[in-house]
């Protein structure tokens, strides 16, 4: 079978503090985007977990696909194998959740085929010992986030048309979170004072002022509509209302920058697919 692998935006991110052990507390908003990767799965007896095309310098153990399918058969001593195919169209370091969706669209998929039957709340506890991101897609529903990003309310934002672009630039989340401009007392609101207000990115100066690439681009673009920053980034994105308008400005991005086109989504697509109710 093949599944969904569908990206996402945080349409807002605010910190709002930091903890004594380092780690900053935030506010933010997850929608999916019905555009992404897509994974295929066959199931066998072999016991094996097989990758059919591995990512460049990833190592297969260190690969968040690989890690998924092992920790789901571990976790239920699944005594099934797999072998795991990916069609690749999000971009690694982009800040839309590629490597988390893949990791979370393994355990649900791998769940379904090998009938292992955990709950989406099971497999969500899974996919935290993988990556803090990977429980928003295993649960699949648009979500305000607080705490560290582990407080999530179910949400309901417009499901508007965005325009997705990635400079060429890999950003280390490691350097903006250290770096001593980043804002780290935003006031905290209600979900629903956020919902009713514009939208803004904490991280996002901090990521111009040491990335020219993300300068540049959100620059070039500024006479077509207004970009920011989805997570630390490197993606950029603008929203419409219509797909026509958006598509009207995807068609000024620079040749040499990855891009695309896709409408906003409050159910993942791959629950739709599966057709699946937390």
């Amino acid at each position: 079978m093949k599944f969904p692998s569908p990206a996402k935006l945080n349409l807002f991110l605010y910190i709002t503090g930091q903890r004594p052990n380092g780690y900053h507390e935030l506010q933010t908003l997850f929608q999916f985007l019905d555009f992404g990767d897509e994974i295929e799965i066959e199931v066998d007896e072999s016991g094996q977990i097989e990758l059919l095309n591995e990512l460049p310098q990833v190592a297969k153990e260190d690969n968040l696909i690989y890690k998924a399918a092992k920790l789901l058969q571990e976790t239920t001593a699944c005594q099934k194998g797999a072998r795991i195919g990916i069609t690749k169209r999000l971009p690694m370091g982009g800040g839309v959740g590629g490597g988390s969706s893949n990791a979370a669209t393994v355990l649900v998929g791998l769940n379904y085929l090998w009938q292992t039957g955990l709950t989406l709340e099971a497999l969500a506890e899974l996919g935290l010992a993988l990556g803090a991101d990977v429980p928003i897609f295993v649960r699949g529903f648009a979500a305000f986030a607080e705490g560290v990003g582990e407080v999530l309310t179910p949400c309901e934002p417009k499901e508007k048309w965005y325009v997705v672009l990635k400079p060429e630039i890999a950003i280390s989340t490691a350097v903006v979170f250290k770096d001593p401009l980043l804002p780290r007392n935003t006031p905290k609101r209600s979900m629903n004072d956020l919902l009713n207000t514009s939208w803004e990115n904490d991280c996002e100066k901090v990521v111009r002022d040491h990335y020219f690439e993300v300068e540049d681009l959100i620059a070039k673009l500024l006479k077509y509509a207004r970009f920011r920053l989805t997570g630390t980034g490197a993606c950029i994105f603008a929203e419409f209302d219509r797909e026509e308008e958006a598509r009207a400005v995807f068609a000024h991005k620079p040749e040499n920058v990855f891009g695309f086109v896709a409408k906003g989504q409050n159910r993942s697509p791959l629950h739709q697919f599966l057709n699946l109710t937390f």
